[in-house]
């Protein structure tokens, strides 16, 4: 990646390590045991990854990196324990999903000792090209070593492979560093297991999920795939996009059906949106639950630990973070509001603004249902405004307002005459 801060693994693609995705679709092809091989500068951090979604997973350390089976063989511990099909897969190539996988996996309950993803490219330079005999591979002829033909082929090796267990280890063992690299490279067990006799198929999936990433280049290119996937998810589930190509999601955004999302609107991670609601233009949203019918924006900012009510409004330069609003309750145009608990049916005026931190810690701010806060106003915390109080506009408020009251906390006006004079 031309980093030294992240590793490949570790860059994000909708929010979540590129790692994550390939262990998520692992586990949802199936997985029962996962064994991570890493180099010691990421393993740590892998680890942590890793744990999240399956706990009980190995990791291996490969000291040297001398190519791919190489790489394969540090999990040496797990193969041999595996009884069931392996699959081989790379942090790298993060869209391939768990339904390929499983076609993978069918391969061999089918009768195939080794099965091998591939793909039709449009542009397939770089890659090794399987040659095929029917439907068995005999072989993955790798760029610099294939004739002017062979480079004509367009179906190629994505690298991931699914392993009769029984034969795995037999395969990896025999791989030789006879190359130009001195590496041991995984695309030499096709060739190794056809001369033993062994039936190799190939699994054919859209090039899109074969996409590796290795260049900034190619993971802002991933990243524009995986986006036009959640948004094609989104709008077949009944989601409304205005103009999908400028919307962007995280791998856990939820939208139901109804909502409406306007242009240049984007999904930090942690989003459940209800039916009903709009989600106007140029929004961002993150850790928050939207209930049925509220409206966003334009120009929100909705931050981590924040619910909004049912039939709320959340205007044009609101930010809101870490509260709950409540419903119908509206908020239309320039505040913010920080950990507060805003009841039903209030209203805040334009400029308000929850004082929360004093320097030191955060205070809440709690505004009972059918409260009026007018325009200009400072709240701060920590502070109550009780059920159906005014808080006159331009107000100070550093006390409690207890309900049905109103509290004007300014200096009164004084008007000197000629003064300009």
């Amino acid at each position: 990646m031309r980093s030294p801060l992240r590793s490949k693994a570790l860059r994000d693609l909708g929010g979540l390590p590129t790692l994550a995705h390939t262990v998520i679709a692992a586990v949802g092809a199936g997985a029962s045991d996962l064994a991570v091989v890493a180099n010691d500068f990421v393993l740590d951090d892998v680890s942590k990854v890793v744990k999240q979604i399956f706990r009980q997973a190995s990791f291996h350390l490969q000291e040297e990196q001398r190519g791919t089976a190489h790489a394969v063989l540090a999990a040496m511990p797990a193969i041999k324990n595996a009884s069931e099909d392996v699959l081989v897969l790379f942090c790298d190539t993060p869209l391939v999903t768990d339904a390929t996988l499983m076609r993978l996996r069918k391969a061999l309950a089918d009768g195939a000792d080794l099965a091998v993803l591939g793909f039709e490219a449009r542009n397939p330079t770089g890659y090794g090209r399987l040659m095929m005999e029917g439907d068995k591979v005999l072989k993955i002829i790798e760029e610099g070593d294939a004739s002017e033909e062979e480079c004509r082929i367009k179906l190629c090796n994505s690298g991931v492979m699914a392993f009769n267990s029984m034969h795995m280890l037999s395969l990896l063992e025999a791989v030789k560093d006879e190359n130009a690299q001195r590496e041991y490279q995984l695309s030499d067990v096709v060739s190794i297991a056809c001369e033993r006799g062994l039936r190799v198929t190939t699994v054919i999936a859209p090039e899109e999920e074969s996409m590796g990433i290795n260049t900034p280049v190619q993971l802002a290119a991933c990243e524009a795939a995986y986006q036009n996937r959640c948004r094609k998810s989104a709008m077949e589930l009944g989601a409304e996009l205005i103009a999908p190509e400028t919307v962007f999601f995280s791998y856990d955004t939820v939208l139901s059906s109804g909502v409406v999302v306007e242009p240049n609107v984007v999904f930090g991670t942690g989003v459940v949106v209800a039916p009903e609601v709009r989600i106007r233009a140029f929004s961002y949203i993150e850790g928050a639950a939207i209930a049925k019918g509220a409206t966003i924006g334009p120009y929100a900012r909705i931050r981590r630990v924040t619910n909004i009510g049912e039939m709320s409004q959340i205007g044009n330069f609101v930010e809101v973070k870490n509260s709950h609003i409540g419903i119908g309750t509206k908020i239309k145009h320039l505040a913010y509001i920080g950990d507060a608990r805003i009841g039903n049916g209030v209203n805040i005026g334009a400029s308000s603004v929850v004082c929360n931190y004093d320097g030191v810690e955060k205070h809440i701010t709690e505004v009972q249902d059918d409260a009026f806060i007018g325009a200009g106003s400072l709240l701060i915390a920590p502070v109550t405004v009780g059920t159906r109080a005014y808080v006159a506009a331009g107000s100070v408020i550093t006390d409690d307002v207890p309900g049905d009251s109103l509290a004007v906390a300014r200096s009164r006006q004084i008007n000197k005459e000629d003064w300009r004079e």
